[in-house]
């Protein structure tokens, strides 16, 4: 579809960069992960005084212009006279939860409302669940300055499951600050789990979800399971923040029986942490 428009789209790790053209040269990184494409991105906008680079994801200004998401939510729940108790969002590098759920946080802080807060990850990328809270490079090659998140190594290569999005090594210092606080809870689940929640949803709502969304989804049918047994009232909300069209050959592979679920070892997170700068201070 981009390059219907004119453009080119050159698939990351690529040969037009020098830290492109570096990273490839270790099949592990093969299958590349935004960590990479934010270090050919970088490299690109800094060799290039006609470009500019602005990241979609990760820094704090982008989780301020995302909270659109959950102001409009707030105003959508009072048209609706209704309050939730539990929110649910994916995340990767933590703009599209940090959108939804900072309005809502900022509302229970002030004690109007006191809703669960879940962010909902990858098993084979599970920065809250599994990554340590430390500085790192917000990018694989080291180009972009330390912050301060939960991060699993900036070395770290996700497996290639289809979620595309939510495959990065860290998350947002702002979304991990929180998680830090208490304020939120984090839960990750299988890329299965989740396509399964996604035909359920497309065959109930009509709507075919981006794997990314998927994840949130998964959780909020656990939920909703666990209060219908229960009897409990729950008001869950969520955002479905895609479609899946661009992603038909994943739910293909998914509906041939032929996804795995990635396995997250101990051995592969100790490696990529052994990577991450050691921060000190006087």
């Amino acid at each position: 579809m981009i390059e219907a428009f004119g453009a080119k789209v050159h698939r990351s790790p690529s040969d037009v960069t020098e830290i492109g053209r570096q990273l490839a040269q270790d099949p592990r990184n093969w299958t590349g992960s935004l960590g990479i494409a934010i270090s050919e991105a970088v490299e690109v906008a800094a060799t290039h005084p006609d470009t500019r680079y602005a990241l979609g994801s990760v820094l704090n200004h982008v989780l301020l212009h995302q909270t659109i998401i959950g102001e409009e939510a707030i105003l959508q729940m009072q048209m609706a006279g209704d309050t939730p108790t539990m929110i649910v969002g994916c995340t990767g590098g933590g703009s599209n939860f940090g959108g939804l759920s900072f309005p809502f946080i900022r509302e229970k802080l002030a004690g109007k409302i006191s809703p669960r807060i879940v962010a909902t990850e990858p098993t084979s990328c599970p920065s809250l669940t599994r990554g340590e809270y430390r500085y790192d490079f917000g990018d694989t090659a080291g180009m972009t300055p330390l912050m301060k998140m939960h991060t699993l190594g900036h070395d770290f290569i996700p497996d290639p499951i289809h979620a595309g999005g939510l495959r990065y090594h860290g998350m947002s210092p702002l979304v991990s600050h929180m998680y830090e606080l208490g304020m939120m809870e984090a839960v990750a689940v299988p890329q299965t789990e989740c396509f399964a929640a996604a035909i359920q949803f497309a065959r109930t709502e009509g709507i075919v979800p981006a794997p990314e969304p998927t994840h949130a989804i998964a959780v909020a049918i656990r939920e909703a399971l666990k209060a219908k047994e229960t009897g409990e009232e729950t008001v869950i909300l969520t955002a479905l923040c895609g479609h899946g069209h661009f992603d038909l050959p994943a739910y293909d592979q998914y509906l041939r029986g032929e996804m795995v679920d990635e396995i997250f070892s101990d051995v592969r997170l100790a490696e990529a942490m052994s990577s991450i700068p050691e921060v000190s201070f006087p």
